[in-house]
């Protein structure tokens, strides 16, 4: 969630920000004084090297989430292997051929499924978890996100963006969508860089204050496109006080052949912003079209969202703490309409998955006071993967175990005071799962998490790094 734009006092007109797309390098003159690094150097922000050839030996569960391999919705296997190699699947299924000089690790006793896609995130609130707990929507953007924003440094917004995307690391997320609305040069590369050295499948969604075209291409070309696990979408807040401005934000990405990302009533007040007949008159109503919250629609936006496969993120535990509403899922996912789950930033605390699929089930049947609505348990294990890469476009790619496909893997232990004993694993995913309980993370096949601790990370560090900054920047205030 994000505060609605101050209305532009002059509409940005179209070539202003399209005109950085082509004039990447010559930015740094437009721009002034901000420095970046030096062109054609961006081995910086290139990841690691990937893992090699991994075999998950005897894996108890493997949850492909391809029916074509396994059975059921989830496709599932029992007692059986994964092959990863060069940073993509290369086999699924029982009794694999170990190949010469791969690292094979016994999954025994444990579960293997994708990765989580978490489609919805501002990580830099990590500074401001657990703040202003008595606040609305609005209350919270006063109190807590303004005043923090307009004191980041660099230094300070990498230690929170690291502290939070290896906080989703360990819970099991392999793809985030981060959408930022922070403007200088300096600070945006301190953000990608941050994102980059986790070794995190990543989309940055770039807010770009109009008519700053300049900014927009300069970033894309010069941060986001050197990170072979990068992508880009361009972000907006639809309201027709800034009709203008979505409609040249949509020019852009359908410039860019990247998605529009919008946040849209999250709150019943925000109804008057007309955010979908906005979308709407822009002509933005699409498969390239990504909505937020999207919790106060009407029947017939409903319907419109479905008829032009809109895709959304439902940030259920961001969306409570904050007494936002309720998504009305289950009539979206009647439609089709393709949805993911969202951790939202500050106002989810935390980066527990686990606690996002059991509140996203929870509320529903809280909602309707039927305990067979959509979604059901192996409904939020897809929208957790393979539906969340759909929203973003990226099925092709992640989201299943299926051969040919990038390995964004994680391995979790059931062994634990938490998850014993096994009576149906599938559902104790869901419902008793936590961040613990996620043995390994495997990202392009390299291992971000193995033995239940993040690889060459002093986390003590990033916690006192962090501390240290939000501290700092407290004292500024």
């Amino acid at each position: 969630m994000q505060k609605l734009p101050t209305p532009p006092s002059a509409a940005p007109r179209r070539r202003d920000l399209l005109a950085g797309l082509g004039l990447a390098a010559a930015a740094p003159l437009l721009l002034g004084a901000t420095r970046g690094p030096a062109p054609g150097d961006n081995s910086s922000l290139r990841p690691a090297p990937g893992g090699g050839t991994v075999l998950l030996r005897g894996a108890s569960l493997v949850l492909t989430m391809d029916p074509a391999i396994g059975t059921g919705p989830l496709g599932a296997l029992a007692n059986a292997d994964v092959l990863m190699r060069n940073g993509a699947i290369a086999a699924v299924g029982t009794a694999l051929g170990s190949p010469p000089g791969a690292r094979v690790l016994d999954a025994s006793g444990k579960l293997v499924m994708p990765g989580f896609v978490d489609t919805h995130n501002h990580l830099w609130q990590a500074v401001i978890r657990g703040g202003c707990t008595d606040r609305d929507l609005f209350g919270w953007f006063q109190r807590c996100t303004d005043p923090q924003r307009g004191r980041l440094t660099p230094a300070a917004l990498h230690s929170f963006v690291r502290l939070a995307a290896l906080d989703a690391v360990q819970s099991g997320v392999t793809t985030l969508v981060d959408w930022v609305d922070i403007f200088s040069y300096d600070l945006i590369e301190s953000y990608v860089r941050a994102l980059a050295d986790t070794g995190l499948r990543f989309t940055y969604a770039m807010y770009p204050p109009a008519p700053d075209g300049v900014l927009v291409g300069r970033v894309k070309k010069e941060l986001v496109d050197p990170v072979s696990l990068g992508s880009f979408q361009v972000a907006t807040h639809a309201a027709r006080a800034a009709q203008d401005q979505n409609r040249a934000h949509w020019e852009v990405a359908q410039d860019l052949g990247v998605m529009l990302n919008s946040h849209v009533l999250e709150r019943p007040e925000q109804r008057a912003d007309d955010p979908i007949g906005v979308l709407t008159d822009i002509g933005a109503l699409g498969p390239r079209l990504m909505i937020n919250h999207a919790i106060h629609l009407t029947d017939a936006e409903i319907a419109a969202v479905a008829e032009h496969d809109v895709r959304a993120a439902h940030c259920p535990l961001s969306n409570m703490r904050l007494a936002s509403g309720i998504m009305r899922l289950g009539e979206l996912g009647r439609r089709g309409v393709k949805v993911g789950l969202g951790l939202d930033g500050g106002t989810n605390d935390s980066s527990d998955f686990h606690a996002l699929m059991k509140t996203a089930i929870g509320l529903q049947r809280a909602r309707t006071t039927e305990v067979d609505v959509f979604p059901q348990v192996d409904d939020v294990l897809r929208m957790a993967t393979l539906g969340g890469a759909e929203v973003l476009g990226l099925a092709d790619r992640v989201g299943s175990l299926t051969p040919g496909k990038r390995a964004d893997v994680v391995v979790v232990n059931p062994a634990a005071l938490n998850f014993a004993p096994r009576f149906d694993w599938v559902g104790q995913i869901v419902f008793n799962g936590r961040p613990e309980n996620v043995d390994a993370v495997f990202v392009d096949g390299r291992a971000l998490k193995l033995g239940g601790r993040l690889v060459d990370v002093d986390t003590d560090r990033v916690v006192r790094e962090a501390e240290a900054a939000a501290t700092r920047l407290r004292a500024a205030g």
